[in-house]
């Protein structure tokens, strides 16, 4: 939609002071949603040329804040990393047209803080880190599962920008698992659980999105037991952190969010009695819904 507050549009390589009622602009498929009668200038990001992804000497890969799912989806259709099918499964939980694909950016989907985005989901998962630059210069790290802290809040101070986030070779290098239910056939997730096991010292993390207000990750040094892992959600996510919308009540989602985080275990667990159970119990090992079956997306 036409955002008939806006009366300027400016170039970010010129450096300019923040403004009460500046915006950064990515791809705008949110910001042209709706009424946003409190924005007087825009950022155009797409101007600045960062390259959307790059891998770096070490292995970790950089993501910038202007990458589109569909060159994500794209790069991770190639990508020599264990955990590459996971990129593909969270492009595909948005579910949305060609043409939020080749706008919708990874920095945006963050910076939105939508307890279900799923760029959230996965690089939070993985383990990502966002670098964020000030209007000052100075810059700052902070790992994607702190950066979101809330449904739609985050820790961006004024003026700051989300350059990019990164994500270590080692997560790349893991093993995933991946979970995702909706209310509804073509709907909103309402839980989306990972599993990411790391297969230089055995860890396990399991993050939980969309089914809280914010990521929950949790770390283990061992693949936790049933027990151990609802243990550890219940005592960390607090009754007001399992999101409530016309997607999914909270009672709800918390139930498919122990569900889900036990399916994955099951999957990524070193036992074999695990696995088979995964395989023949009832119900057991069965997403409540995955995106893995759907058509492609045109692009």
């Amino acid at each position: 939609m036409d955002l008939n507050t806006v009366v300027d549009v400016r170039d970010p390589r010129r450096r300019e002071p923040w403004r009460p009622g500046d915006a950064y602009l990515g791809g705008g498929t949110y910001l042209f949603s709706e009424p946003q009668p409190h924005i007087r200038r825009l950022i155009d990001l797409s101007r600045m040329g960062w390259a959307p992804l790059s891998r770096n000497p070490d292995g970790s890969l950089d993501i910038a804040a202007t990458c589109t799912i569909a060159e994500l989806s794209r790069f991770g259709r190639t990508l020599p990393a264990t955990a590459a099918p996971l990129i593909e499964q969270c492009c595909r939980a948005f579910l949305a047209s060609f043409k939020i694909w080749n706008m919708a950016t990874v920095g945006g989907n963050l910076c939105n803080g939508l307890p279900a985005g799923p760029m959230i989901s996965l690089t939070a998962a993985l383990d990502g880190v966002c670098l964020l630059r000030g209007q000052d210069g100075a810059v700052r790290r902070i790992p994607v599962a702190d950066f979101v802290t809330g449904a739609g809040r985050k820790d961006l101070r004024e003026g700051e920008l989300l350059r990019s986030v990164t994500l270590p070779a080692r997560a790349l290098e893991s093993r995933t698992a991946f979970r995702q239910a909706s209310l509804y056939g073509l709907g909103r997730s309402a839980a989306l659980v990972i599993g990411v096991s790391d297969p230089r010292d055995g860890s396990l993390a399991v993050t939980i999105t969309a089914a809280t207000v914010r990521p929950f990750r949790f770390w283990f040094p061992l693949p936790p037991t049933a027990a151990e892992l609802r243990a550890a959600i219940e005592a960390q996510v607090a009754e007001a952190d399992w999101f409530d919308d016309i997607h999914g009540l909270p009672a709800w989602r918390h139930h498919m969010g122990l569900r889900l985080a036990e399916e994955v275990r099951r999957e990524l667990s070193p036992d074999p009695r695990d696995r088979d159970r995964d395989r023949t119990g009832p119900g057991a090992g069965t997403p409540a819904r995955t995106r893995g079956d759907l058509p492609e997306v045109p692009r």
